[in-house]
């Protein structure tokens, strides 16, 4: 058993540790906030680009293959590239790897093992460079408000993969913020695109409960297909991305903050019980003393 000393030592050990958690914890609800207000700001515009990509390509009398090549289905898939968005930082829970497990049993259950991987974090990139995975490209310290030039270069590498005949498709990996307690990791196609159904829970329970776009003529400035498909297309798969990181970074510090609350709870459990353990030894060894004394007394007056 431990001496009074040492589990003195654990109490003031475990109180530091405490007010570490209680400050990650504060801070990770300030990022928290702004977070989840960026993420839900920006949904209502994706939404809204999803469903306008959907009723311009049903113009197409539903060969939208023939439209533009983003839009083309591979009869063959081969190969396969994976866009990952982890954190750069751990202390989240089981954020990342929640998360990385859905991508690697992807890879393992759709014969993908040899898939390119774009990842997004620190961890992700790290995880699967440690496990031999193909990693083609790497992206972290992206700030927390990323602007369309952030998330540019990586939609960039997934249009030029997937165009130049290198990826047979392309998928998005990331967490979903469903609220602060619940977040589920996510992959959904994200080349080529398919106009219909949006492959997210989110994002679907969103569009649901808003009015779709009705069913009648309008008309498009310039009136070609392929120059309205160049322009929107490539835009629409970099907002995808940017919407998926800004799901990501509220998922995360949602994770974060839930994961140092339950450490400085459980600190304030375990001071509880050292605390209860060290006020009895320390009782144990003052009873002790005390019989030590009054023996040594009661030896005196014998002796006299």
């Amino acid at each position: 058993m431990a001496s009074v000393r040492e589990l003195k030592r654990r109490i003031k050990s475990v109180k530091n540790i405490s007010q570490v958690t209680r400050a990650m914890q504060m801070i990770a609800a300030s990022r928290m906030r702004r977070a989840q207000e960026q993420a839900l700001a920006s949904r209502p515009y994706a939404a809204k680009a999803w469903e306008l990509l959907t009723h311009f390509a049903s113009q197409g009398n539903g060969n939208v293959g023939q439209l533009h090549p983003l839009l083309a289905k591979r009869d063959v898939v081969k190969n396969v590239g994976i866009i990952l968005i982890t954190a750069d930082k751990g202390l989240a829970g089981g954020y990342n790897g929640n998360v990385i497990r859905t991508v690697t049993r992807y890879m393992r259950e759709n014969n993908h093992e040899d898939a390119g991987l774009i990842t997004v974090g620190r961890k992700g990139r790290d995880f699967m460079i440690r496990f031999g995975r193909k990693v083609v490209a790497e992206f972290t310290d992206l700030p927390p408000r990323p602007s369309s030039l952030d998330i540019a270069p990586i939609a960039r590498i997934a249009l030029d993969s997937f165009l130049s005949g290198e990826y047979d498709e392309v998928q998005l990996a990331y967490t979903e913020f469903i609220n602060t307690l619940t977040q589920t990791p996510t992959i959904r196609p994200l080349l080529p695109i398919q106009p219909g159904k949006f492959q997210s829970r989110v994002m679907s329970e969103y569009m649901s409960g808003t009015q779709p776009m009705m069913n009648a003529p309008y008309i498009y400035e310039p009136s070609d297909p392929s120059v309205l498909l160049d322009s929107i297309l490539p835009n629409l798969t970099e907002l995808q991305i940017y919407q998926a990181y800004l799901e990501a970074r509220a998922s995360e510090e949602s994770a974060r903050m839930v994961a140092m609350r339950n450490a400085t709870e459980n600190a304030k459990e375990l001071i509880g019980d050292l605390t209860l353990t060290y006020n009895k030894l320390r009782q144990d060894a003052i009873t002790k003393e005390m019989l030590d004394i009054a023996g040594g007394a009661e030896a005196l007056a014998k002796a006299k």
